[in-house]
């Protein structure tokens, strides 16, 4: 394995008609035989995707998706054309523009592919006037979509004519289309899954969002199964790793090739939202002889998957055709998804494709009647109110600082968040209000806010008169240190708050000023350095000069603070009695 990283490189789809040359054109131009079955090359038919690459003159690294083109296999071709930069458009000069033409164009638009070129095939079988009408036709039914404009290279693969100026123009092309961007999150969509004798598991896929690596540790979709990256390799390269945009063979521990299915996708684990609900755009096809409503047997299909789902089209009950509206849709299973993902909608009774939008909310939480989704980050925080800034970026791909603690917080949610808070602190009195019974939102809340402050572990309103300092009953039990007085009348909340703070002592329901433990200790030194032995409960009691229902819980509190000792009926001198 070579320890350096793969370098970057386009992926182009092919796209057309059964039997207008596609799979001839790719190896043509690489040299490589894309069909990999038997039965492909018997029958002369493209079944399931082929994969094919090369380097151009210039140096730039091309790798090719060849699809099949005949109706019949139109999932197989849904599964390659997801996560291609750009298309190679197949047009034979035999036979001009046909329905399968026509669907794979419209597949290719609503799944956002914006770039390629027009390679009309064939032409050696036809005179001048036949490839002339072809051009025109093609350019007419290309005229109103992305291929607007596009090249049209003329081209007989069989003969060899025309690759020259094919390849001149992939060229310009690849120059002229970005790589696939780095967003630190790679998603690979599994298209392919084999044995490979002495590897093991070993999936294939287009690589999307970000890099990976040998040893990654990976989650595998729907199932969350764990497993780690043993091997890469793109196009037949082995590499320590790959970037996005990339072709690339994963060798995987820890899943069994029986696990994996086509359509089942790798992601890090703790990077992406699983939903198995969002809510999209869906443009129809102006071809469609009826309109979209909630009713009827779709199938989604989504990166490399061919999904049955649920649809409610949100707002008006029906979309027209050529029209674009909004949809919910309901998956069979959870899939990490995220905004700006595309799908193509196909209705399973009619055998058509709908159409095709873009995601727009992997985790909608508003009800289907008031829904109106768009990729707006604001409008995700807006909903929700308070939205965790990880969450966030799972939610809709982009990263935020938090505005507050670890959360951002919508300014109406937070307004209304304050206000509670405000009115909270009223009423809990003058004494404030017990931070316990707050959740990690509010603590947030109380640090931010500048007109509260927690003192002496209660929230306050900042600036207020602490009602404990010089507490009236604060001097009574100073003024009688061994015979304190009831709590007759002091609010039981000021009392539980005096003892929490220590300003007061308690033991058994009855009360003390601190002082009264250093006084009562420095008194007992005394005492017990006459009779080091041990005094009585009636020795303290006559030297305090007290009762025994006070001295009882006086020294109570005295042996729990280590200044005598119980043993028995007579105390002695603990550890921290002062010196006689």
């Amino acid at each position: 394995m070579s320890d350096r990283p793969a370098p970057r490189g386009h992926v182009v789809a092919t796209a057309g008609h059964v039997d207008h040359g596609k799979s001839t054109l790719v190896q043509a131009l690489t040299g490589m035989d894309p069909d990999r079955f038997a039965e492909e090359k018997a029958r002369g038919l493209t079944i399931d995707l082929g994969f094919a690459w090369t380097t151009l003159a210039s140096g730039r690294r091309m790798a090719l998706v060849d699809v099949p083109g005949h109706v019949r296999f139109l999932r197989n071709m849904l599964a390659g054309v997801g996560a291609v930069d750009a298309c190679l458009f197949v047009v034979a000069a035999t036979e001009g523009w046909k329905p399968q033409s026509e669907e794979h164009l419209r597949i290719l638009d609503l799944l956002g592919i914006d770039r390629g070129l027009v390679v009309l095939t064939k032409v050696g079988l036809v005179d001048a006037d036949a490839r002339e009408l072809a051009r025109l036709e093609v350019e007419e039914a290309t005229a109103a979509t992305f291929l607007a404009g596009a090249p049209v290279v003329e081209v007989d693969a069989l003969a060899g004519t025309g690759l020259d100026v094919l390849a001149g123009a992939l060229e310009d092309l690849l120059a002229a289309t970005p790589t696939a961007a780095d967003e630190g999150r790679p998603r690979l969509w599994i298209d392919r899954v084999f044995a490979a004798r002495g590897s093991g598991t070993v999936v294939t896929g287009t690589l999307a969002g970000g890099w990976l690596a040998v040893d990654d540790e990976l989650a595998c979709e729907p199932s969350g199964a764990r497993v780690r990256v043993r091997g890469l390799q793109s196009t037949k390269e082995a590499f320590a790793r790959v970037p996005p945009g990339s072709r690339v063979a994963v060798n995987l521990t820890g899943v069994d090739r029986a696990g994996l299915a086509r359509g089942h996708v790798l992601v890090r684990p703790g990077q992406w939202h699983r939903t198995r609900r969002f809510d999209a755009s869906l443009r129809t096809l102006a071809a469609l002889e009826h309109t979209v409503a909630s009713r009827g047997a779709y199938v989604a299909y989504l990166g490399s998957g061919e999904h049955p789902v649920r649809t409610r089209v949100l707002g008006p009950g029906e979309i027209l055709p050529g029209d674009e509206g909004q949809v919910r849709v309901h998956l069979p299973l959870a899939l990490p998804l995220r905004p700006g993902d595309r799908f193509v909608l196909r209705e399973s009774g009619r055998e058509e494709t709908v159409g095709g939008g873009e995601v727009l909310d992997v985790d909608p939480v508003l009800p289907a009647s008031r829904a109106r989704p768009d990729r707006s980050v604001d409008r995700v925080v807006a909903e929700r109110g308070w939205v965790e800034a990880d969450v966030l970026a799972r939610l809709t791909g982009e990263r935020r600082a938090p505005t507050l603690g670890r959360w951002v917080v919508a300014e109406a949610a937070r307004a209304a968040a304050t206000d509670a808070l405000h009115r909270a602190v009223e009423a809990a009195g003058p004494l404030g209000l017990d931070p316990a019974g707050l959740d990690d939102r509010q603590r947030a809340l109380v640090e931010d806010l500048d007109d509260l402050e927690v003192r002496d572990g209660r929230v306050v309103a900042r600036g207020t008169a602490d009602p404990l300092l010089d507490h009236p009953y604060v001097a009574a039990l100073a003024a009688a240190p061994y015979s304190p007085p009831e709590p007759a009348g002091v609010d039981p909340a000021e009392l539980a708050e005096l003892v929490r703070r220590g300003i007061v002592v308690a033991f058994d329901g009855v009360h003390f000023a601190p002082s009264a433990l250093a006084g009562a200790a420095r008194v007992l030194a005394r005492v017990l350095a006459d009779h080091p032995e041990g005094v009585t409960v009636a020795q303290v009691r006559d030297a305090l000069g007290t009762t025994r229902k006070h001295a009882l819980p006086l020294l109570g509190l005295l042996d729990r603070e280590g200044f005598t000792r119980r043993r028995g009926d007579v105390r002695t001198a603990g550890p921290r009695l002062p010196s006689a």
